[in-house]
């Protein structure tokens, strides 16, 4: 009696959990549902990575997805190391500082010539950025090229040989160049190899003067922020300018007596978001009139729902599989029909 008792409630129990009991169903909705609230708390609350190493990310720019402008989509990669790199047709180039009050970032090139190479020229890539953004090489920039060949460059004093030839003065490389004369950190690092210095209008420019040169460094002026004529110095590296786009709904959902929200966009419309600690609105955090929005911008609630259901889908079918070659035995447990 004991065995019969014991295998009649074990079935029992059983059959609350085969599909079309209400326990079944009450289940089914708790594993599907609750999982995919708790992914959209979570996903909100840690949505926007504010910094990569020491460089803060604010907008419009953004290292996860759906995070700041979509005119900044899919540029920057914060690595496992900490170390902020900016994409371009060209290559990926390691981010050394970014401005947001003079809207500029700062690249280095591990291909461009510096101080420690010397008359020793390594192969090297003409850098280039993807003209359909909202970045422009600023004019702050000067290239240095190494070592050309006469036959292809013209390699002149630029005043004078503007003076003589006013027509091709943009087609000259300026062998006077105060920075060929005085390299910044090693003046005299170049003592038998030949510099001029040239403003390439395109990426085209670029790589027909690296067909005939052995080499470049790009050079920007770095603002020290003192009045003229010595508020500037020369440094290594490339000056990217950029736009910072400014909305009424940017602002309002940045505002924190509204919330205090971070601005961002839907994955799939590139609409704009705003993202807040509890989900995602279309105005302002606080805004009450305004519905949530369901949408996660790194797609986590319908990650953990797909799963739950694919999980759940898998516990039917085993269940439904159990049922029907169990056989009948009145209640009593046998090595047949054993579930555990």
């Amino acid at each position: 009696m004991v065995s019969t008792y014991m295998g009649r409630s074990r079935w029992d129990m059983i059959n609350l959990l085969l599909p079309g009991h209400p326990c079944f169903i009450f289940l089914l909705l708790s594993l599907l549902i609750i999982p995919s609230l708790t992914g959209l708390t979570e996903a909100q609350s840690k949505l926007c990575r504010t910094s990569c190493g020491d460089i803060p990310i604010n907008y419009p720019f953004g290292i996860d997805d759906g995070c700041g402008s979509p005119y900044y989509r899919h540029l920057f990669v914060c690595s496992t190391s900490g170390q902020l790199e900016f994409m371009t047709p060209s290559g990926r180039y390691p981010i050394r500082n970014i401005t947001y009050s003079d809207p500029h970032i700062l690249l280095t090139d591990p291909f461009m010539w510096n101080c420690q190479d010397g008359n020793n020229f390594r192969p090297t890539r003409p850098f280039s950025l993807d003209t359909s953004t909202h970045f422009t090489l600023s004019s702050q920039n000067d290239y240095l090229f190494f070592n050309c060949s006469e036959n292809y460059v013209i390699m002149e004093p630029k005043p004078m040989f503007c003076e003589r030839f006013p027509e091709q003065c943009d087609s000259a490389c300026d062998s006077s160049s105060y920075l060929c004369r005085h390299l910044p950190e090693c003046a005299s690092a170049l003592r038998s190899s030949s510099c001029c210095s040239y403003y390439p209008k395109a990426t085209e420019s670029l790589r027909l003067m690296l067909r005939h040169c052995s080499t470049y460094t790009s050079v920007y002026w770095r603002n020290l922020g003192v009045t003229p004529p010595f508020n500037q110095i020369p440094e290594y590296g490339i000056r990217v300018d950029f736009e910072i786009p400014v909305t009424m709904r940017c602002l309002q959902c940045q505002d924190t007596a509204k919330g205090g929200g971070i601005c961002g966009f839907d994955t799939e419309t590139q609409n704009f978001l705003c993202l807040c600690q509890k989900g995602n609105v279309t105005t302002f955090c606080k805004d009450r009139n305004n519905s949530q929005h369901s949408r996660v911008v790194a797609g986590t609630v319908t990650a953990v729902s797909v799963a739950g259901a694919i999980g759940i889908g898998a516990g039917i079918w085993f269940l439904r599989k159990v049922r029907t070659k169990a056989p009948v035995t009145h209640g009593v447990q046998s090595n047949e029909n054993r579930l555990f």
